[in-house]
């Protein structure tokens, strides 16, 4: 077994320490280990291969907006493939599957398309310096029918399946003669977090711009129907009381159904039951509530996992186990400094971890020692559609915690993703498609209605 602070063979390297083409492998192309390959793959004297089971990368706080229909995915989708070549990493399709510490090998299954064709075969990569960086999923906490009749949103497959629904619900309702049923064009949302609630502003606004009211004379409601239900006793739980409160008041006025208090007991077909006993028809049941990391994780040759499967490391993103092996991202277990909790599964501290490793992971492979990840809370903002965006700026930005609301608030929030956006492409490129995108007119629906 490899001590905590033993470094990699720097057998048969070159002057300055650092071998000659050292293999570093990142498994996982979302925003942490997608940005981690393109910085590190400036760098020549490393041969940095990526591994994802997608073709192409979305940031993945913008898949409620995929799912609603509001956003173009085409001029925001990355392909894995032509970002790779362009910045000099490797890219390979497929899922890791296992992991072989002592020969360092990662196993990835043959990868399969959407059409049943074997594309590639099982195959094993390997590494010298691995970083897992392989995202989170939804904790449905084991309740009754959620695999089987509720959506997910956790991958674009997942949001583009969920607006694929949405739009045939809605084409439904529009070609029917008589009244709706009680579950048509009503859809629950089970999770009041940051996705849930983003997501419920976003569906708002496509009925506003799908459904209109020549559609209502026909069938006596032609309108989507929001329910959100949140186990708390408040929605948006992890920001402040004021803010939840805000976010609640502006949802609930504009027409969304918002449950608090309200565990749900199963999602069965056409309806969600509650643990009082109510239940809430619904055409369509999307589940939000919870984070786990892929149960994957505890399989991988013994690397040390807690309860919601994160792979446990130490400060400097090291598995406790294996000092050759990082986790970044919703997939680790890193804990804070001050030893309160544990570092948020967010996207900022993905960004955090991906630019640390950035850094200092060279002078580690060349043998020198890593400084501790110290994560920075910048706040939380949360997008509320056409309404408004609610959130608050911790003291590390402007010298005292501050919430903030309305027009400086979106603008907040639309900065996160540039930063997302200038770590892949630099700031040249951001500029020039943020300019393009502004200049483009918009000359029909602002809803994707296929």
């Amino acid at each position: 077994m490899l001590s905590r602070w033993s470094v990699p063979s720097t057998e048969g390297q070159k002057d300055g320490g650092i071998p000659e083409r050292h293999r570093v492998v990142i498994v996982g192309g979302g925003a942490a280990g997608l940005e981690l390959a393109t910085s590190l793959g400036r760098n020549r004297r490393l041969a940095v291969t990526l591994i994802d089971k997608s073709r192409t990368h979305v940031w993945k706080p913008k898949l409620h907006e995929i799912a609603a229909g509001s956003m173009d995915t085409s001029r925001h989708e990355v392909g894995y493939l032509a970002h790779a070549r362009k910045h000099g990493f490797v890219f390979r399709i497929g899922q890791m599957s296992g992991l072989d510490r002592v020969a360092r090998l990662v196993s990835v299954d043959p990868y399969v398309d959407s059409e049943g064709e074997r594309v590639t075969p099982r195959r094993n990569v390997p590494y010298d310096t691995l970083v897992i960086a392989v995202g989170s999923q939804c904790n449905d906490f084991g309740t009754e029918g959620v695999l089987k009749n509720a959506l997910k949103l956790e991958s674009l497959g997942d949001a583009v399946r969920f607006n694929r629904k949405l739009m045939n619900a809605c084409f439904r309702a529009q070609a029917q003669d008589g009244p709706l049923t009680a579950a048509q064009l009503r859809i629950c949302i089970i999770g009041a977090g940051a996705t849930g609630v983003e997501l419920a502003a976003e569906l708002h606004r496509t009925g506003k711009e799908v459904l209109n009211s020549a559609d209502a004379a026909l069938n006596g409601r032609a309108k989507l129907e929001i329910h959100l239900i949140e186990a708390s006793d408040r929605i948006l739980p992890a920001l402040p009381a004021r803010l939840s409160a805000a976010a609640h008041d502006l949802l609930s006025r504009s027409g969304i159904h918002v449950h608090v208090g309200a565990s749900v007991s199963s999602v069965d077909e056409g309806e969600v039951t509650l643990k009082d006993g109510r239940t809430i028809p619904a055409e369509i049941s999307v589940w939000a509530a919870g984070v786990k990391a892929p149960a994957l994780l505890k399989t991988l040759d013994g690397l040390e996992t807690n309860r919601l499967n994160q792979l446990t490391v130490y400060p400097t993103l090291q598995t406790t186990l294996d000092s050759s092996i990082f986790a970044i991202g919703d997939c680790a277990a890193c804990m804070r400094p001050n030893g309160k909790g544990y570092v948020p599964p967010r996207a900022q501290a993905a960004h955090q971890q991906a630019s640390f490793l950035a850094r200092h992971l060279s002078q580690f492979i060349a043998g020198g020692s890593l400084p501790p990840y110290r994560y920075r809370d910048f706040g939380s903002l949360i997008s509320l559609g056409d309404f408004s965006t609610v959130g608050n700026l911790m003291g590390s930005v402007v010298g005292r915690n501050m919430f903030i609301e309305g027009v400086f608030a979106k603008l907040m929030y639309k900065s996160m993703y540039k930063m997302h956006e200038l770590a892949l492409h630099g700031w040249w490129r951001v500029a020039r498609e943020t300019l393009a995108r502004s200049l483009t007119p918009s000359t029909g629906s602002k809803v994707k209605l296929h």
